[in-house]
């Protein structure tokens, strides 16, 4: 049985409050465009043509007089050598606004989202978290006092279940809810999958379903009637709830045990798909292949029936074109064919959870591309009574 979220009532708030109106202010979208964020973070720091520094680091990973990065700007996180002990720092940061309404559940998605960032490297033991927080100025101090105890209290224990603690910080206030974070890991050579080396006749895995974007606003919309009237045709309101607290439970679910078997199965890159969709990261991440490869997108698995809603809306938000912002979203992972299966399997029986192999690596031109008609695989495939998943 999925467990109640928050409830304003319960903490007597007013019954209207949510914490989502408290994004409202940020404008249209929280995003730079990839395109032109690689624009703005051009000259930042002396790359090869791979973005991954100077070159000479591939084979031994190991560090110089001054520390070049292993991978650097463009893909998750960056991996850095230490100067001293052939270790090698395994950092990144993320943050954004409201999404759900529950703020401990809010909590957990802003670590799980921060911790992916390291996952996606192979790096499965992080050493420490910080916590980035912005208050607004637009909650009561009642809200104020009820709202972010709740959030730093999911934060923290999603980084307890990830087995690193919250040691840091900053706090601000300005007129938005921000959330977000910066995890560290310090790791030995063999903890690090460089995500560069995918091969002819490998799949990709993913290991969430996709439509995260589409519940959240569909959920939002059932107290927006002119936008509720686009879809009311195609979806119940219970059909949208249990989509929305589907969203939320795969949000806040960490990536550590897709992370931890891709060294089991052995994994030639990753990346995890966050704010450019998966079309987005899959098409960064063949950009920084050493071998002439493309990714060939065939299935889409879907929160049951978002599918339906994105087609409902003309396809606004992208879905099934692969460009639908996801948060804390599942790990893309390019595995040897014949390991990936037993990687799907492993997953399931760790987790519970389903991993889908979604499509092929071809020879081509470090690109990613999802073919016309993909098949949609509906996540769960069969709704049962009292059940998320």
């Amino acid at each position: 049985m999925y467990r109640k979220y928050f409830d304003p009532l319960d903490y007597n708030l007013s019954a209207d409050f949510r914490l989502t109106k408290l994004s409202d202010l940020k404008g249209r979208g929280c995003k730079v465009p990839r395109d032109v964020l690689h624009r703005l973070l051009e000259g930042l720091q002396t790359a090869d043509k791979n973005g991954y520094g100077d070159g000479q680091h591939h084979q031994g990973l190991m560090p110089e007089s001054k520390p070049t990065p292993v991978v650097g700007i463009g893909l998750d996180s960056c991996v850095i050598p230490i100067r001293h002990g052939g270790l090698f720092l395994v950092q990144s940061t993320a943050f954004f606004y409201p999404l759900v309404d529950d703020p401990y559940v809010m909590g957990k998605i802003a670590c799980a989202n921060v911790l992916s960032d390291v996952y996606a490297m192979g790096a499965v033991e992080v050493d420490n978290m910080l916590m980035l927080l912005s208050t607004s100025n637009k909650m009561t101090e009642k809200e104020r006092d009820i709202i972010m105890p709740l959030i730093l209290q999911g934060f923290k224990e999603c980084a307890e279940e990830a087995g690193t603690t919250v040691q840091g910080g900053q706090t601000v206030i300005n007129p938005w809810l921000i959330v977000g974070g910066v995890a560290t890991a310090v790791c030995t050579q063999n903890e690090i999958i460089i995500p560069e080396n995918a091969i002819v006749g490998d799949v990709l895995v993913l290991t969430k379903p996709l439509g995260t974007q589409v519940a959240v606003s569909a959920h939002q919309w059932l107290e927006n009637p002119d936008r509720w009237n686009r879809i009311k045709s195609v979806i119940s309101e219970d059909d949208v709830r249990k989509a929305y607290q589907r969203a939320m439970n795969s949000m806040a679910r960490l990536n550590k045990i897709g992370a931890s078997l891709m060294h089991k199965y052995n994994a030639h890159a990753c990346t995890d798909v966050t704010g450019f969709g998966l079309l987005g990261h899959a098409q960064n991440l063949a950009k920084h292949q050493k071998h002439d490869v493309s990714f060939v997108i065939h299935n889409l698995p879907i929160i049951a029936k978002m599918a339906t809603i994105s087609k409902a809306c003309g396809n606004a938000f992208g879905l099934l074109q692969g460009t639908s912002a996801e948060t804390s979203g599942g790990l893309l992972v390019v595995l040897p064919r014949e390991q990936a299966a037993a990687y799907c399997k492993d997953i399931q029986a760790q987790e519970g959870y389903q991993a889908w192999i979604i499509g092929v690596v071809e020879k081509g031109g470090r690109t990613a591309k999802i073919i016309d008609k993909p098949r949609i695989i509906e996540v769960p495939a069969k709704d049962t009574e009292g059940e998320l998943w």
